[in-house]
């Protein structure tokens, strides 16, 4: 062991945290710096407090479920006690989930686990920081659906948990709080808060039956266009028979929420800029209630519904807020009861569900992909059968294909689904029909069962070239996926790639993404057969054409120039394969961050060629930084670690030092 390390002692008097006892080491140890906590931390949108909001007396305790109907504010005590929790420091880390389904349960635990530890977790993963750590938490999963959603998904009993449900299910855990109206005192005080001091204050409340979302709107409406009470009941109690038939009995909820909506939208419509406020309000009740992204609302397709520009549409989504109709904040969330008396209205349900899934898919590319799917599977829920009007919408592959992110299982489950109604409802030649069943062989058995799935494209590419011809986008990418399968086999592919590169130049052209797709293969393969220096000059001018027509910051591009490097590398240029890493590392620390498991790939391969080089202290140095930042972030135990851990011995063994050296 070198000299200028202490003496290693058994006594551990005072010490907190891990504890390794070793035995022998070839080699140096270094224990990087501690990891900096990421608490405290808030994961998820806590909902903004309600205008004039009114405390109530309910007490919430550690294991809390608050149950009740629809609008009488779950959401707002909810958000209030994580608040109140939160400022008085009694928590470090608060994670709200949207719980409306189990995928959204899912996709809310993934992303606090991945906020925690710095790079993309699972949601297990964040079950199991929650049983382990000694921080103080708390877990709010807001408007469970149904019961069955949160087996095997349960937080932990050593932090606190809120749920918030319509349903009285016995497998529900925790102490029991029915949340009702308004009481009468409760109701009248609320509605003079906002109004002012007002004598039929309380006949309003009491006609509104004390819902207090009817009575947020009520009071939004009568301070704006600056009415008495009285003269708000006498609008509300006529477009409340206008909305009811005589023999229609409707939960008396959904009447109250449908007369105060139908009143406070049509002052919204009014506001400038004026009709804006309405296709705003239809847009947002055809998506997720619990949080839609405000780019969505200014996206090309939804502008071009309204005919309007963005600074019209914030403006109007303002209109909205300002009646209570809304609550906008980092996204735009929307009450189910008045979603649900929007689209009662709805005048075009096919536009209003087209629409907004033409904006989602517009979004997507940049937007938070969590969210979107909870937004893409509340417009399933609330029009699917608008989305196949015109064959599958665009919106539904990119769902599937954005759950293949997550696990294999549920992006097959997703298309085996998908493909089946493709084919039920279009014809199992459509060409929709087809692309559905392309990447349903692509994510169930092209890796595992190349041979198998090779079978499977040359039946799909005969259909296709029939069916769609031969220059098709959709036919190109089979002949492809069929020729990758192939070269998995390890069949000879170099000329199949060739030729289809050629018909890709000739029907897409030759910066199409596919056919700079096919470069790329075809540099795969001269690869795989042992042809470095074809493989380098086909390499050498994709990287050069991807960075014109894609830019140095798109994956893809970043992807092909490591390739690159790497080739150059195994060709014996490792002075300009390191100097090409070094370059590239750059560019992803700048876009991807330091922590992205792509840098993380990047700082492995330098390390790889620069003790390829013979620079093993340099190899050694690279290594134990990029070690102490892994430790940081995975922990000790993650076998992304110990592979690290391994390289680092092996280097120090040779005699690097594993410390920087001097420049």
């Amino acid at each position: 062991m070198p000299d200028d390390l202490p003496a290693v002692s058994n006594s551990f008097d005072g010490t907190s945290g891990q504890v390794f006892q070793i035995g022998v080491v070839q080699g140096d140890v270094h224990l990087g710096a501690s990891r900096p906590s990421p608490l405290p931390l808030r994961v998820g949108v806590v909902p903004p407090r309600a205008a004039s909001f009114r405390h109530r007396a309910v007490p919430v305790a550690d294991r809390a479920l608050l149950i009740g109907l629809g609008g009488v504010g779950k959401t707002q005590l909810a958000a209030e006690h994580a608040r109140s929790l939160w400022d008085a420091g009694e928590i470090r880390l608060l994670v709200w989930v949207t719980a409306t389904s189990r995928d959204a349960i899912l996709s809310g635990y993934a992303d606090a686990a991945t906020k925690l530890a710095g790079v993309e977790q699972d949601a297990q993963a964040f079950l199991e920081r929650l049983g382990t750590t000694s921080e103080p938490w708390l877990v709010v999963l807001d408007d469970v659906q149904k019961p069955s959603d949160l087996t095997g998904l349960w937080p932990p009993d050593s932090g606190r948990v809120v749920v918030t449900t319509r349903r009285q299910d016995a497998s529900l855990r925790g102490e029991r709080l029915l949340v009702d109206v308004f009481t009468p005192e409760d109701a009248g005080a609320y509605l003079s808060s906002v109004v002012g001091p007002d004598d039929d204050a309380a006949v309003l409340a009491e006609e509104l039956g004390y819902l207090p979302l009817a009575l947020a709107q009520a009071g939004a409406y009568v301070l704006d266009r600056h009415l008495s009470c009285a003269e708000y009941l006498a609008r509300f109690s006529e477009r409340r028979l206008e909305l009811m038939a005589p023999d229609e009995l409707p939960d008396d909820h959904r009447a109250t929420v449908a007369a105060t909506w139908a009143l406070s939208v049509e002052h919204a419509d009014s506001l400038a800029p004026r009709g804006v406020a309405r296709p705003l309000l239809d847009i947002a009740s055809a998506l997720d209630p619990n949080g839609i992204p405000v780019d969505v609302f200014t996206s090309p397709a939804v502008l071009e519904f309204l005919g309007v520009d963005a600074s019209d549409a914030r403006d109007g989504l303002s209109c909205l807020h300002r009646l209570s109709l809304v609550a906008l904040g980092q996204d735009v969330r929307v009450h189910a009861l008045v979603q649900r008396a929007t689209r009662d209205a709805w005048a075009d349900p096919a536009t209003v569900v087209r629409v907004a899934a033409d904006a989602l898919v517009e979004v997507w590319p940049a937007g938070r992909r969590r969210v979107l799917r909870s937004n893409a599977e509340a417009l399933r829920a609330a029009g699917d059968r608008w989305l196949w009007r015109e064959g599958c919408h665009p919106l539904l592959f990119r769902w599937g294909i954005d759950v293949g992110t997550s696990t294999t299982e549920s992006v097959v489950e997703f298309f085996e689904e998908l493909s089946g109604t493709c084919s039920a409802r279009l014809g199992a030649e459509h060409a929709d029909a087809l692309r559905a069943r392309g990447l349903l062989i692509q994510c169930r058995s092209e890796i595992p069962d190349p041979v198998a799935a090779a079978a499977e494209y040359r039946q799909l590419l005969e259909v296709q070239s029939r069916v769609l011809g031969p220059g098709h986008v959709d036919t190109l990418f089979t002949r492809r996926s069929l020729i990758m399968c192939r070269a998995r086999a390890d069949e000879q592919v170099t000329g199949a790639l060739r030729d289809l590169l050629a018909d890709q130049v000739r029907a897409l052209g030759a910066d199409h993404p596919q056919t700079l797709t096919t470069r790329n293969n075809i540099a795969f393969v001269l690869t795989k057969a042992g042809d470095l220096r074809r493989a380098t000059a086909v390499a050498e001018a994709l990287v050069a054409d991807s960075l014109r027509v894609l830019g140095p910051d798109d994956l893809s591009t970043m992807v092909r120039r490591q390739s690159l490097a790497d080739l150059r590398g195994e060709a014996g240029d490792l002075t300009r394969a390191v100097a090409d890493i070094r370059r590239l590392l750059e560019d992803q620390v700048r876009v991807l961050g330091p922590d992205h498991p792509r840098t993380w790939a990047s700082r492995g391969n330098l390390v790889h060629w620069l003790h390829e080089a013979g620079d093993v202290a340099e190899a050694a140095a690279e290594c134990r930084t990029l070690l102490q930042d892994q430790v940081r972030v995975l922990g000790a135990r993650h076998p992304e670690v110990r592979k690290t851990r391994e390289s680092f011995l092996y280097l120090t063994a040779q005699g690097g030092s594993g410390r920087p050296t001097p420049r």
